[in-house]
């Protein structure tokens, strides 16, 4: 056998183990990320994974059902009852109305709701969604992880009294480290409801609220193309394109 015929055999059954070596890892680091989380919100988790499924099938008689679902087993533990989390549901609800009076879109359920009644339900699922961001945020904005640990120590482990002490403390590692990455991208989802209120006036041709609320949106995230878009549409000004990095890793929707 030719000396390069050996390498090449080597080099990959090197490959091959490396492979091997790389799922047995993922295999164990992701199922030691799925068991530090709550199970209590499990389910909440798993069926939110659809929203978007929904959402970009239009779906909208299913998408009020899994948010509903959803916002029941958050508001079923005293934690998570004003979270962050919730906030996202209500933002998702104003953004499905929004779509539906904006675009004439109507499920035959809501076929006879006008675009005026339909912007005032977005409005009113949108406030919800402001209300709980800025409280949380007033809450945990400039939280250190040990506040982080002080503040939800006793609200959070409440439930959690079958489940060993070990497993407790993976729990409450995990949401803190939860309610971290919720700190800066909090202000980002709020800026996105300032946005969605906006539109609804902005439609309801209450344009000196719309553009507040713009204007609001732009503080609270620079980035906002479609706030700063929307604002421009108003002001007569030509409409801005997202650059190379923005159209590389665009917000996700709706949150």
């Amino acid at each position: 056998m030719s000396l390069s015929i050996r390498n090449k055999r080597a080099l990959i059954l090197a490959m091959i183990a490396l492979s091997f070596i790389v799922l047995v890892f993922s295999y164990f680091y992701y199922k030691g990320i799925n068991a530090s989380k709550d199970p209590r919100v499990k389910e909440a988790r798993e069926l939110y994974e659809k929203y978007n499924k929904y959402a970009a099938q239009n779906d909208f008689v299913n998408v009020f059902a899994l948010l509903d679902s959803v916002e029941s087993i958050y508001k079923g533990i005293e934690h998570y009852s004003e979270s962050f989390e919730v906030g996202v549901l209500y933002n998702n609800r104003a953004a499905v109305y929004l779509t539906m009076a904006i675009y004439d879109y109507k499920p035959e359920q809501f076929s006879l709701l006008s675009k005026d009644t339909l912007l005032k339900l977005a409005q009113g699922s949108v406030f919800e969604s402001i209300a709980i961001y800025e409280n949380w945020l007033n809450k945990y904005s400039d939280k250190s992880k040990e506040q982080i640990k002080e503040l939800i120590r006793d609200d959070f482990l409440e439930g959690l009294e079958y489940y060993t002490d070990k497993a407790d403390r993976k729990y409450i590692e995990n949401r803190i480290k939860e309610i971290e990455t919720a700190q800066y991208e909090t202000e980002r989802r709020l800026s996105v409801a300032y946005t969605n209120l906006g539109i609804t006036y902005r439609h309801l041709e209450d344009y000196e609220n719309a553009i507040n609320n713009y204007q609001k949106a732009i503080e609270l995230w620079d980035q906002n193309l479609n706030a700063e878009n929307n604002l421009n549409i108003l002001l007569g000004k030509p409409l801005k394109k997202r650059n190379l990095i923005q159209k590389l890793f665009p917000p996700k929707r709706n949150e």
